[in-house]
């Protein structure tokens, strides 16, 4: 606990469904998705990886595709060389797999997406692209900012869509944090923490609760850039909670109920990164250490956290905590087993790369599933695919498509970082968007529609 004191938060009744992994949904009115296919987390079967010359042969300069056998699923490429005023390389990485660039879309045929284009590469900044999930109408609908405006020079990373407010995009500004409306081009200040903390400090990483009433972030000094530490503000009480940096900080993050947090930092300084994880109902805390499972790449959903565990005696190795059972000792009846292995790699010649979850607040562990991204210049198992795979421990993988990045071709810059699919799952939990060299010259966005029905279906 900071020394800025901790506020008790109440339960929240969460107003929105992600998705729920169930063969008696449907999705959009369709009773199944096509493409994807079934495998194990420990088989080795490898695809060929693709050809920048194969990929220019089926991929449309923008708009719907399926992508080629064994895969065969939906894709959606965003943007082109006309978003950055020719071949330039513009546009931005998405910022990572736990904030969303896709709206919450359940209630219209539009989806909405945000991407930067860098400004100094051709772009026009922060942009929004539209596709028509009916039609399959994809196009550029413009820069968010006027060129006058300093957020048009953003790259947008960190920023992303409210999961309640379908046209509402939270975005940082110094020590504000923002509601922007994409549409109506009006924001709205959910707090500033220089009227709390000081004029001298800015916020960073920020996350929200799927009921958009209680947030996180990253304090951090203006000048030297130091992270303080997390705070959480609830909204609808106006309090905030302070968590002062015990050790190396690294970042915090809000699960989706609103009442976990997950502090990343190394408190003990040995091994590696540590987790803090804080009942904001109650106050009490638990400190995971790295050799016990703390979280390495990882996301949260409602009172459960899905992590890369680098200390697993398998390679690969992810698992599922559930957060209620971390603090208080407890052993809820719909938990299968506390950090259960959900998904393995076959070498540890890669990690997993980005986790990025959906589920929802009524789903069980048997319905609910998440998602990783990576890539590596050896042609592993799946590590060069996007995969999905169910969250019960049975390790039941769906393979949905290939991320297309080749780490040797010069599109996304001179880092291999930069290059990293690091794509997120959208709040309906039904598409997944990611960038991608195609293995040319420049990063380009493109969007994927899980076909979860694959790993519901009985007998899979």
């Amino acid at each position: 606990m900071g020394h800025y004191g901790r506020c008790v938060f109440v339960s929240i009744a969460v107003v929105v469904t992600l998705f729920v992994l169930s063969s008696s949904k449907t999705l959009h009115g369709q009773a199944s998705t096509p493409g994807g296919f079934i495998d194990s987390a420990t088989s080795v079967g490898l695809r060929p990886r693709f050809s920048s010359a194969q990929i220019d042969a089926w991929l449309p300069t923008r708009g719907t595709f399926t992508f080629p056998t064994p895969y065969s699923t939906q894709g959606v490429r965003l943007t082109n060389a006309s978003d950055c005023g020719g071949a330039a390389d513009c546009v931005a990485p998405v910022g990572y797999s736990y904030w969303s660039n896709i709206n919450n879309h359940a209630n219209s045929d539009t989806m909405l997406i945000v991407l930067g284009l860098d400004r100094r590469r051709g772009g026009d900044g922060p942009t929004l692209f539209t596709y028509n999930k009916r039609t399959g109408e994809t196009r550029n609908a413009g820069a968010l900012f006027s060129a006058d405006s300093p957020y048009s020079w953003s790259l947008a990373e960190g920023w992303y869509f409210s999961a309640t407010r379908p046209t509402v995009l939270y975005m940082n500004a110094g020590g504000a944090m923002l509601r922007y409306d994409v549409q109506q081009r009006t924001f709205e200040t959910v707090f500033d923490v220089r009227d709390r903390f000081g004029s001298d400090k800015y916020i960073w990483q920020m996350h929200s609760s799927a009921d958009d009433r209680v947030h996180s972030a990253t304090l951090r000094q203006d000048g030297s850039f130091e992270m303080l530490g997390c705070l959480v503000f609830d909204e609808a009480a106006r309090q905030f909670a302070f968590y002062a940096k015990r050790g190396d900080f690294d970042e915090c993050q809000v699960d989706r109920s609103g009442r976990w947090l997950v502090i990343k930092e190394n408190v003990d300084g040995r091994d590696g990164e540590d987790n803090r994880i804080i009942d904001l109902q109650s106050g009490q805390e638990r400190l995971l250490v790295d050799p016990n499972g703390a979280a390495g790449h990882s996301d949260l959903g409602f009172g459960s956290m899905i992590a890369e565990d680098n200390f697993n005696a398998l390679p690969g190795a992810v698992r599922r905590w559930d957060l209620a059972m971390d603090v208080t000792g407890g052993q809820p009846a719909t938990v299968r087993g506390q950090g259960e292995l959900v998904y393995q790699l076959s070498s540890w010649t890669s990690g997993i790369g980005h986790i990025t979850v959906a589920s929802t607040p009524q789903a069980s562990v048997a319905q609910q599933a998440a998602c990783v991204s990576n890539a590596h210049r050896e042609n592993l198992a799946r590590v060069n695919e996007i995969v999905c795979f169910k969250l019960d421990g049975s390790m039941k993988t769906l393979v949905v498509a290939p991320n297309l990045t080749d780490l040797n071709a010069p599109g996304g810059g001179n880092d291999d970082y930069s290059k990293l699919p690091k794509g997120n799952l959208d709040p309906t939990g039904e598409y997944f968007i990611w960038t991608t060299n195609a293995g040319g010259d420049r990063l380009d966005a493109f969007v994927v529609r899980v076909p979860w029905n694959m790993l519901s279906e009985p007998g899979r």
